[in-house]
């Protein structure tokens, strides 16, 4: 079903020369609608320039397909971006081989439309899967091989692949190899790898882009590359700079990394009333200081008091160890007494079961992971922060009171420091190193459809952001590209996007690696083919900017 990544050797010649199309300037965008000759064209192209066995014409979906609106929705995550005012794409692409995104690509740029590329259908703000310009969506659905080398421990794994598959293909082979990636196992590899990619074993191991060692990329004229033949510039880009700024990530090389027989897992929670504020100022002091082998990441939200009607705030103390019980109790009496943690608290497991319990998946069969459906579907809008100082008393209060305010807000805390400290800030696009002590994730979800209800929960967060000003990074005040937030700013689709407009929220994203990423897309990208709101932009002599 799946194309494995070695197999793309053989594409790479032929795609550098006889697939390889000098640049065709746009077309003006003319309504599919409308212009059926455009359409018959189009899809023609697709045909000459795809030279699979199986016709590309069988992974084509238009909205007269009876599939075709089955296919759009089913990995779409975040509801805000599913209704009948969304902008729906002229079709639907679900290739089984590299011939048919390469078509894809030759022909989107002859005739103008713009390509969203969606692997797991998790990007927060639709952009994988909605244009507010004439597009077509590639869904790697079909491309999700997993190849597993214990022997060298490494591992290929196709773009459209989820971090669950990953998971569960690496624990089908060994109890003592993982790899640091997500906690929500229905994200595809394809965008997650390519924004960056943390979980519990960032803390030991780094971000999934850090153990990246090789990868396959459709670039804008066509041609298949990989590490050796795109370079250490665009190889460095696509590690945490967002692939679909690039091209269409086919695949990914990574390095697993070991974990022992048996990890510790605990969740704690403190309400004020139980002291979760002292809990927590602690915290603040040593989540990003303890040893590499443990990460406890906390969760700010409020919940029902001890009396009807009463509200309070809880605070979620979450982790992974990777060890004993018994190593983890006299790390925590010795560092982090305040919490009170004991044996009871504590279950222990083999990494894979780490990965359920992450899931709030306990007790299932590991094969749950090779679920793709997501496990929420809803309405939701996410920002997020670093902090790179503890918030004070006074500071942690005003959230509180704001948390009162929202019973569907909830603030996601992640530590920082152990490996995370090592790696430099340019190593990788992701420039979110050194001097934070932990990153915040503000999400808020709903149920309810309606613009009424969706701008009262927008604007609340927005507030509380706005609150978290003074107690989080300035200059820049940064964010993470997998938490997507149009919030900081936009490209324009429609003619040039400047360096300086772009910058707005490149900055944000990517600090002081921002202006290489510019430069890598400029020679790589000169059209600015691949594009969206918040792609990195070209700076090509005659795109004026």
């Amino acid at each position: 079903m799946g194309l494995h990544a070695v197999s793309y050797k053989d594409q790479m010649g032929a795609s550098s020369s006889a697939i390889f199309l000098p640049f065709v300037s746009l077309v003006v965008l003319v309504s599919w609608a409308t212009s059926s000759s455009i359409h018959e064209n189009f899809l023609q192209c697709l045909s000459l320039n795809s030279n699979h066995t199986t016709p590309i014409s069988n992974v084509l979906y238009t909205p007269k397909n009876l599939s075709y609106s089955a296919i759009l929705e089913s990995t779409i995550e975040n509801l805000r971006f599913s209704s009948s005012a969304t902008p729906k794409p002229l079709l639907i692409l679900t290739p089984l081989h590299v011939s048919h995104i390469q078509a894809a690509v030759i022909c989107s740029k002859k005739y103008g439309m713009n390509i969203r590329v969606r692997s797991g259908g998790h990007d927060y703000e639709g952009l994988s899967y909605v244009s507010e310009i004439p597009f077509i969506i590639i869904d790697l659905v079909e491309l999700r091989s997993i190849n597993i080398s214990i022997e060298d421990g490494t591992a290929w794994v196709e773009a459209g692949a989820t971090v669950g598959e990953v998971y569960y293909r690496i624990a089908q082979k060994s109890r003592t190899y993982g790899f640091p990636a997500g906690s929500c196992p229905t994200v595809g590899v394809g965008g997650h790898f390519s924004g960056g990619g943390y979980g519990t074993l960032m803390r030991k191991y780094g971000l999934s882009a850090d153990n990246i060692i090789d990868a396959y990329i459709v670039v804008s004229d066509g041609r298949v590359l990989n590490r050796e033949s795109m370079g250490e510039d665009l190889f460095w880009a696509i590690r945490g700079g967002g692939g679909a700024s690039f091209g269409i990530i086919l695949s990914w090389k990574i390095k697993l990394v070991p974990v022992p027989p048996i990890v510790t897992v605990f969740t704690v929670g403190r309400t004020l009333e139980q002291g979760a504020l002292k809990v927590f100022l602690k915290w603040q002091q040593v989540g990003s200081r303890l040893q590499e082998d443990i990460f406890i990441g906390a969760t700010f939200g409020a919940v029902s008091g001890s009396q009807e009607g009463e509200r309070t705030i809880e605070v979620s103390f979450k982790s992974l160890f990777l060890g004993n019980t018994s190593q983890l109790l006299s790390l925590m009496k010795k560092s982090f007494p305040e919490l009170g943690l004991e044996a009871k608290d504590c279950l222990e497991m083999s990494w894979i079961e780490s990965v359920l319990y992450y899931t709030d998946l306990s007790g299932e069969p590991v094969n749950v992971l090779l679920n793709r459906i997501p496990q929420f579907k809803n309405y939701f809008k996410a920002k997020s922060d670093y902090v790179q100082e503890p918030i004070s008393e006074t500071g942690l209060q005003g959230v509180w009171k704001m948390l009162y305010q929202e019973e569907a807000g909830i603030m996601i805390l992640s530590p920082y420091g152990g490996r995370m400290n090592e790696i430099s800030e340019t190593e990788v696009p992701f420039p979110h190193r050194k001097g934070n002590l932990y990153k915040i994730q503000y999400l808020v979800s709903w149920d309810e459809e309606g613009d009424r209800v969706s701008q009262k929960r927008i604007n609340w967060i927005r507030k509380l952001y706005a609150y978290m000003a003074p107690y989080v990074s300035k200059f820049p005040r940064a964010a993470y590209l997998n938490y997507r937030d149009l919030d900081l700013g936009i490209n324009k689709l429609k003619g040039n996007t400047s360096y300086a407009q772009a910058s707005i929220w490149g900055i944000k994203y990517f600090s002081c690696n921002f202006n290489r990423l510019v430069h890598v897309k400029t020679k790589v990208d000169p059209s600015n083919f691949f594009r969206n709101e918040q792609s990195i932009p070209s700076l090509s002599p005659w795109w004026k900017n």
